[in-house]
């Protein structure tokens, strides 16, 4: 079967980004290299480039070639270099006459930049409100036997959830809230806590974003999202004030509390394009690791403290950088000097590369894609991702 060719618009990613005599070529790079078939555009500028994500930048695509901007497995990529100046170039690895007559080639699928198949693995169906689409939401009341949880085949019941029977829904879970502090504002994670409904006010021992060592001290005074994650599946065999849920797919089980929301496309695009922003935003950092207080490594999730508003997108690169630490200095001042150079900040260190592949308004979310022998964490500062000092 003929199989629909796939266009990677790489003429819409020349604009804005770095000139092709600032690329870093890799000291091992081959002279030329076949595509194979599972390739990405990343995998082969890696073979090329120091920095993957700067291949837009050196591209050429031969004219002569039909369709220049699709590479198929047996194509041959090599570099060379244009008065001093390096190019990837794109030659088939099949000739293919071109004739008056109009008609059509078999050939295996073209190589993406980075699909989201390749890293639909490591992804949650995460969803994201606003204060607005968040209040109100139906939520679960008890699970059958008023068992703490419930899996694949229970049942389940909702509150406030205006539905017919047969109709689907998806449960989701209250995984954070994102909070905007201080003036000018800045966002900080806040863990959820049930008895929030219960207590009006909860003292907030430290107003500030780093505060993640007293979590449940924390809460929200001025929420711009609200982070769900969804674990499940059901469809409605009881409708009314209270509605029966038959839950007919999980991820993970349902809980008393957990929240109703309608079945959605995850939203994801299908291939990423990884690049440079033309000018990183002040004050970017990482929110929050996958469950990991420790911090992540390579293929692990981050939330990111700016969205589309601030003009990030999917495929945007950045380099993750460990805030240094404030140390006294005990061999060049006597204990207990009050000097204000007795004290000092150490160094950012570099600790990898993340991609955002999802952004909302005022978040997004980043995949890290390599790294150093450290892991990203939260309050990480994200910068262009050329930078490594």
């Amino acid at each position: 079967m003929i199989r629909k060719l796939i266009y990677i618009a790489f003429a819409a990613l020349l604009t804005g980004v770095v000139m092709a005599q600032d690329v870093s070529l890799r000291s091992d790079h081959p002279d030329e290299y076949v595509v194979v078939k599972g390739d990405t555009l990343w995998d082969i500028s890696g073979r090329f480039l120091d920095k993957p994500w700067q291949w837009p930048a050196i591209w050429h695509a031969n004219p002569q070639i039909a369709n220049p901007h699709l590479i198929y497995p047996g194509d041959i990529v090599s570099l060379v270099y244009i008065d001093g100046v390096p190019q990837l170039r794109l030659r088939r690895g099949d000739t293919v006459k071109l004739s008056p007559a109009v008609r059509v080639v078999e050939r295996s699928d073209p190589i993406n930049a980075i699909s989201f198949e390749s890293i639909r693995p490591f992804i949650r169906d995460i969803r994201v409100l606003t204060p607005g689409e968040f209040e109100g939401l139906p939520y679960i009341l008890a699970n059958t036997e008023d068992r703490l949880t419930a899996t694949f085949s229970d049942q389940t019941y909702a509150r406030g959830l205006n539905a017919r029977v047969g109709e689907e829904f998806v449960v989701a879970r209250l995984s954070s809230v994102y909070d905007a502090i201080g003036d000018p504002p800045e966002i900080r994670r806040v863990n959820p806590r049930k008895h929030w409904k219960r207590q009006a006010n909860v003292w907030d021992h430290n107003e500030t974003i780093h505060d993640s060592t007293r979590p449940w001290n924390q809460k929200a005074k001025n929420p711009v999202a609200y982070e769900m994650i969804v674990v499940s599946r059901v469809r409605v065999s009881q409708a009314g004030e209270i509605s029966v849920l038959d839950i007919i797919r999980d991820r993970t089980e349902v809980k008393e509390g957990d929240f109703i929301l309608p079945v959605t496309d995850m939203g994801y695009e299908s291939t990423f394009f990884p690049r440079a922003m033309d000018s990183t935003p002040d004050g970017l950092r990482v929110l929050a690791t996958s469950g990991q207080k420790v911090g992540v490594g390579a293929s692990q999730i981050v939330s990111i403290n700016g969205g589309s508003r601030q003009g990030l997108e999917s495929g945007h690169v950045f380099a993750s950088f460990r805030p240094g630490e404030k140390v006294r200095d005990r061999s060049g001042y006597r204990y207990g000097s009050f000097h204000e150079d007795a004290s000092v900040r150490l160094p950012e260190i570099y600790d990898g590369l993340v991609m955002v592949f999802r952004a909302f308004d005022d978040i997004s979310y980043g995949i890290v894609m390599t790294g150093s022998k450290r892991a990203v964490q939260e309050f990480d500062r994200l910068r262009d991702p050329d930078e490594r000092l």
